[in-house]
């Protein structure tokens, strides 16, 4: 078993309680069980909205919700694509660029039976814009609207069609809206009717508390049981009104396994049948045991987002280009993580639409480095000193720890010396949105949150973009350039699909060439999993579509 003597005693006791996890799928043999050991290290929140990143909104967005539109990810080999969801249609006003009706997909129930409607995307918008409406919900507003930042409002214009309007021009909007997932209002009001509370807003409260271990949306999987902490159990919606997703697997039993090693050991003892992101020492011996690995390049970046507020040291961009060179990328690559990365050159690599032609080449130059270092004046008895706050665990964070200790080790030689602050990875993801300023930021002039890049919003224009700083969005470091706020706005504005990729790639490049993050990898997704489980598609996505899974 691989159990390394530093694993923790609240991880061993979480992998010796899985023991039950393992024994009770034998009982109804009929019926069949996946088991998945997550990287959170608790279950993402399930009343709609959920936390934990992208990790969240893989396991208990998009299981048991959908949105207006969604993802492709049913293939392997082509970038996933925005598709219709409970939308079958829509179409930005050609007078006004900031209306835009969607047309609904009709005969569409909520796990409790209630109809999908125009007057429930009203209530799912309003839960996270309208601060007077009854089902506002403070807590879902920071991971929804910091998501799609233009949505201002949502009319009903008949029960299938459905007029939304934005702040501004705004072409990302049908790509932002695969984030807000539709809840159930009938159950919603179900709940506050028989809730407790000294007025609205606190009955209000209690009602999103009851929704939370009794949820219900659309989606292809249903909620069966909810532990906070331990496990939710989810069975499939034989009724979903995709046939075609409708899930191959009877339920699917998700355990929080914030620790490498545990999940490996789960999976290698019996108690998993699929780990996220296991150990990569342990990948020979995996492969040895017959288990199938699986990864593919996602849209996603592993980097350290700078402050920029007055004082930062990364506001030098001599200090930030020598960063960027410092680091030898595939030496990462091929030693600490057993070739489960790409390296990074930039949010997009060379082949994307949206790379354009930076001028700074991002590689490993140890010399070049230290030569800017020198001009910015620091030395082998001047060193500089940032600090760095990231996590143990967490969607899409990959190895932070060791990759963080790599960088350390990296940049010492570039007369950088680095300090790690390690908190919990929901707690770095809420400060995210705070911003370098906060004091949760602990005195770190950079952090560690990966990112998707899968949209413009999500991979360039919440970190550029002036407007975006907290707490409207990600600009976590208060990055202020007028020239990055031009050409958001130009590509924001631009509906033709072809000059609206030039546009990116323009404002790509100038974000590659001020060195606006030290990029240092591509995530590939990486997945262990028993050759019992059969159906697996691995898209180049964050996501992945646990509905064509099969378990012999």
């Amino acid at each position: 078993m691989l159990i390394k003597n530093n694993m923790t005693r609240g991880a061993l006791i979480a992998l010796l309680a899985l023991g039950s996890a393992a024994a009770w799928p034998s009982v109804a043999s009929a019926e069949t069980v996946l088991r998945i050991g997550m990287t959170a290290a608790d279950i993402p929140r399930t009343l709609g909205q959920p936390d934990q990143g992208f990790e969240g909104n893989r396991f208990t967005g998009l299981t048991m919700y959908d949105a207006l539109t969604g993802w492709d990810l049913s293939s392997a080999d082509k970038p996933s694509v925005v598709i219709p969801g409970l939308a079958t249609e829509w179409k930005v006003d050609d007078a006004d660029k900031t209306k835009w009706t969607f047309k609904l997909r009709p005969g569409v129930t909520f796990h409790d039976g209630s109809p999908f409607n125009a007057d429930a995307v009203v209530w799912n918008v309003e839960k996270v814009l309208k601060q007077d409406a009854p089902q506002f919900d403070a807590s879902q507003v920071g991971v929804t609207a910091s998501r799609m930042p233009t949505l201002a409002s949502a009319k009903k214009i008949d029960d299938m069609t459905v007029e939304l309007t934005t702040k501004e021009p705004d072409s990302f909007l049908p790509i932002n809206l695969t984030n807000l997932f539709m809840a159930s209002p009938a159950k919603w009001q179900h709940f506050y009717e028989k809730a407790e509370g000294a007025d609205a807003k606190a009955k209000s409260q209690a009602a999103w508390t009851a929704f939370a271990k009794d949820a219900a949306g659309t989606g292809p999987w249903k909620m069966a049981s909810f532990t906070p902490r331990e496990r939710l159990e989810l069975v499939k919606n034989a009724s979903y009104w995709d046939k075609a997703r409708v899930p191959k697997v009877d339920k699917m039993v998700l355990l929080p396994m914030p620790e490498a090693n545990a999940r490996t050991a789960a999976l290698l003892s019996g108690q998993v049948d699929w780990v996220e992101a296991p150990a990569p020492d342990a990948l020979p011996e995996l492969k040895q045991r017959g288990f199938k690995l699986y990864a593919n390049e996602q849209p996603h970046v592993w980097p350290w987002q700078f402050s920029r507020v007055e004082g930062s040291p990364w506001n030098d961009i001599r200090v930030r280009k020598a960063a960027n060179l410092c680091v030898d990328r595939e030496g990462l690559k091929d030693g600490l993580l057993a070739g489960l990365m790409v390296p990074a050159t930039g949010t997009f690599e060379p082949g994307h639409p949206w790379r354009g032609k930076p001028t700074f080449e991002i590689k490993y130059d140890k010399a070049a480095a230290q030569k800017l270092m020198a001009e910015a004046g620091f030395g082998p008895s001047k060193k500089l000193t940032v600090k760095i706050q990231t996590s143990a665990s967490g969607s899409g964070q990959m190895q932070p720890l060791p990759m963080n200790e790599y960088l350390q080790q990296a940049l010492a030689e570039c007369y950088f010396d680095v300090k790690l602050d390690v908190i919990e990875w929901n707690t770095l993801f809420t400060n995210w949105r705070r911003g370098a300023k906060d004091p949760s930021a602990n005195g770190a002039n950079a952090t560690n949150v990966t990112y998707a890049a899968m949209d413009p919003f999500f991979a360039l224009v919440r970190f550029l973009q002036s407007s975006m700083a907290p707490p409207v969005s990600n600009n976590w470091g208060f990055i202020n350039d007028p020239k990055f706020d031009e050409l958001v706005k130009k590509a924001r504005q631009t509906f033709d699909p072809a000059a609206r990729d030039a546009a990116l790639a323009e404002l790509h490049a100038a974000s590659v060439d001020d060195a606006a993050f030290l990029y240092v990898a591509h995530d590939v997704g990486p997945r262990a999993i028993s050759p019992k489980v059969t159906g697996v598609v691995q898209p180049k996505s964050w996501f992945i579509d646990f509905s064509l899974v099969s378990m012999q």
